[in-house]
């Protein structure tokens, strides 16, 4: 279905003092919050907000340290973490939305929309879930590897977050020839990596403080996983996954659909890491599928 010709807004709230961007779109039906992934914005969710937006109000939220949100030096006072993008998510639909919302989110956000579930489950009506991260570094994850990536990882974890490695390692990989190679690499389709999706990704990166997010982040190796989470859930959740992605395996992905809440794995032939981006026109429709299943009044 095509989009309709309805604004999207970008709009600015202040949470715990530091300013975060969000955009909205729609003004009747239920409440839908989607949730980049790691390096993203909300402005990723651009192929989807409008065309959700004819049966939803929309919101599309840039979490702390991305997008155009602000960006405080670690741990001064929040760390990156997934509880502190939780508690973010949840106060931003207690306090701005004051509905229950339908979270969808892809790759990082994943795991954000089910730390706020967890955190607070009346506000989420249902879980959408695009390409969740698996979180393969995790420390628990490594401390069953193979012997070589147990001492490799940690080793080269501490040379590329040093601050004088990580600004050159920043530096080289914020640039588009190098950015996009990364994205054709996670993308199944090529056409979808165009240089207005490059530089999408990068005018954020350009921001100061959006070194040391990163860097931030490559050195987050604790934290919840998805399999922590997923049993504690008790609405409805849907996972898609691109048989393509190079970063998050569908095989090790089929792993999350043993769980109770999830009622459908939806695996998308040829696709990417970022479906909502490399194939909105197998996505959007999924998505308006299953929310309307789960917005009919319960009897």
């Amino acid at each position: 279905m095509e989009s309709i010709a309805t604004p999207v807004e970008t709009q600015y709230w202040y949470w715990q003092g530091f300013l975060i961007r969000y955009q909205r779109a729609g003004g009747i039906g239920p409440c839908v919050l989607l949730i980049h992934g790691f390096g993203a914005s909300s402005d990723h969710w651009h192929k989807n907000i409008l065309v959700l937006a004819q049966d939803y109000q929309v919101y599309a939220i840039d979490l702390l340290g991305y997008g155009f949100s602000a960006k405080p030096k670690p741990g001064d006072p929040l760390d990156y973490t997934f509880e502190t993008w939780g508690q973010q998510i949840v106060d931003f639909c207690k306090e701005l939305i004051g509905n229950p919302v339908f979270l969808i989110g892809n790759s990082i956000g994943c795991v954000v929309a089910l730390q706020a579930a967890v955190m607070q489950p009346d506000t989420v009506r249902g879980i959408a879930l695009l390409d969740c991260a698996l979180r393969l570094q995790h420390e628990r994850k490594l401390a069953t590897a193979p012997w070589y990536q147990r001492f490799l990882f940690p080793v080269l974890q501490k040379v590329i977050t040093a601050k004088p490695i990580g600004n050159v390692f920043f530096s080289q990989f914020a640039q588009p020839k190098a950015l996009k190679k990364v994205l054709l690499q996670a993308y199944g389709r090529p056409g979808a990596v165009t240089d207005e999706l490059v530089e999408m990704f990068l005018k954020p990166a350009r921001e100061q403080g959006a070194v040391d997010v990163f860097l931030s982040f490559l050195r987050y190796s604790q934290g919840p996983l998805a399999e922590d989470l997923l049993p504690q859930i008790n609405c409805p959740v849907l996972i898609l996954w691109g048989t393509a992605d190079p970063w998050e395996n569908i095989e090790l992905g089929k792993e999350l659909a043993k769980f109770p809440a999830v009622e459908e794995f939806i695996p998308l032939e040829g696709i990417g890491h970022c479906p909502q981006d490399d194939a909105p026109d197998l996505v959007n429709p999924l998505l308006r599928s299953w929310l309307a299943k789960h917005s009919l009044p319960k009897d």
